[in-house]
């Protein structure tokens, strides 16, 4: 591995209450007030954006030196280290000092700038770090070489990858994530046996809070009432804790009327959250399942026109749709899209992150040299997150599939 010298990466690590009849299945409090608090640290108080801080780009070297801002930069370096790379960043080790007469004093925790060649890379949402765990490779003499170490990368930590080589989706994907910035959109699906809300992320959709209810049936008129305006009291208030934060914009879905009598008692019980509500849309289920059917269906195209997880969704479900109709300008399978790929024939490339994250070198290989052939010939390159519906879709289609610019008769005669 190419790497720079630990003298210029130090150097570098120094610039830088309701409960009628209800079957609570919410997050415990503990957890949510967590999660807060990791909204809170994620938003920008002065409403400016924040993306991912790309330092230095060397590929002729292999290293590119960043500083993630906001946790959906935690999911793109999720996704670019790989295996053998190697990562360098501050981070804590404990020391022993052996006494020549006696035993050795209780280890101390001291900071360290090391890198260390990847065996496993894991992301920590809910935390919000990301850690990677390998062997360390370059470090002070004070520290043993070859000895594991997990590196812990919080928020605003600088750090740097070296790999063998760095391909152009990989640049490509730090690229854009150092200037996109996507402000979450808040979707609240209603119905009266539950709801649920969740947050979009660049990496799919983020459940927050799901509970189920029971209300009084509709011949007992006043006991109903007077229940549902304490049901829509307790969504009020979880919506506002997920709202608080980012002020981001509110959709709420629901199945027949009750989100419409949910969206006038928001407007007159706060006010302040109802003045983010974007839009209100019918789904056919309830609860989270009903935030998937809205994502699929297209009915949240117009407050997440400009998200990511948008479009991964749409191109899949085109996938899907074309497949359905038995129609010949679709292709999955890597042998059945390299195929088309040599006819000139691929307008959209989609490939499932897992498959390249997860994949051994020479899969990963193939794969990525398909993803260069495509551009070469004037296509598209579009890596699916699996971490909502349409990537795992993808996925059991094998992790990839194309969309063709033209019909290829016998298509799947291969």
């Amino acid at each position: 591995m190419r790497s720079p010298s630990l003298e210029g990466k130090s150097r570098l690590s120094t610039s830088f209450s309701f409960s009628f009849l209800a079957v609570n299945i919410i997050r415990p409090c503990v957890v949510g007030f967590m999660l807060l608090i990791r909204e809170m640290v994620n938003s920008n108080l002065t409403g400016e954006t924040e993306t991912l801080k790309i330092l230095e780009i060397n590929r002729k070297k292999g290293f590119v030196k960043v500083i993630p801002e906001t946790f959906d930069d935690f999911w793109h370096l999720y996704n670019t280290i790989y295996k053998n790379d190697e990562v360098y960043a501050n981070t804590t080790r404990e020391m022993k000092v052996d006494e020549k007469y006696g035993r050795p004093k209780r280890g101390e925790r001291i900071p360290v700038f090391l890198g260390v060649k990847v065996d496993d890379v894991s992301w920590d949402k809910l935390l919000g770090r990301l850690r990677v765990h390998g062997t360390i490779c370059d470090a002070p003499e004070t520290v043993p070489t070859g000895a594991h170490h997990t590196l812990s990368i919080t928020l605003n930590t600088p750090m740097t990858i070296v790999k063998e080589t760095w391909t152009k989706h990989q640049i490509d994907r730090l690229e854009k994530a150092s200037k996109t910035s996507e402000r979450p959109i808040i979707i609240v699906s209603i119905d009266d046996e539950g709801y649920a809300i969740a947050t979009t992320a660049q990496y799919g959709i983020e459940e927050k809070v799901e509970e189920r209810i029971k209300l009084p049936g509709k011949l007992e008129t006043d006991k109903r009432v007077a229940a549902t305006n304490e049901y829509f009291r307790n969504v009020v208030n979880s919506l506002r804790q997920v709202w608080t934060p980012t002020r981001s914009p509110i959709t709420i879905i629901g199945v027949g009327f009750i989100k419409n009598d949910f969206v006038r008692f928001l407007e007159n019980e706060a006010t302040d959250v109802a003045k983010s509500v974007a839009d209100v849309k019918s789904v056919n289920n309830g609860g989270v399942a009903g935030i998937h059917e809205a994502l699929r269906s297209g009915v949240l195209l117009k407050t997440m026109k400009q998200l990511r997880v948008a479009e991964e969704t749409e191109v899949v479900e085109e996938v899907l749709k074309r497949l359905g109709k038995g129609e010949s300008n679709v292709a999955y399978g890597l042998d059945e899209v390299r195929r088309m790929v040599d006819l000139g024939a691929v307008d959209k490339f989609l490939v499932a992150d897992t498959l390249l994250r997860e994949s051994d070198d020479e899969k990963r290989l193939l794969v990525e040299d398909v993803m260069e052939a495509v551009e070469q010939k004037g296509g598209t390159v579009i890596v699916i997150g699996t971490g909502h519906e349409a990537g795992t879709n993808l996925v059991s289609l094998g992790g990839l599939a194309a969309l063709l610019r033209f019909s290829v008769s016998g298509t799947f005669d291969h």
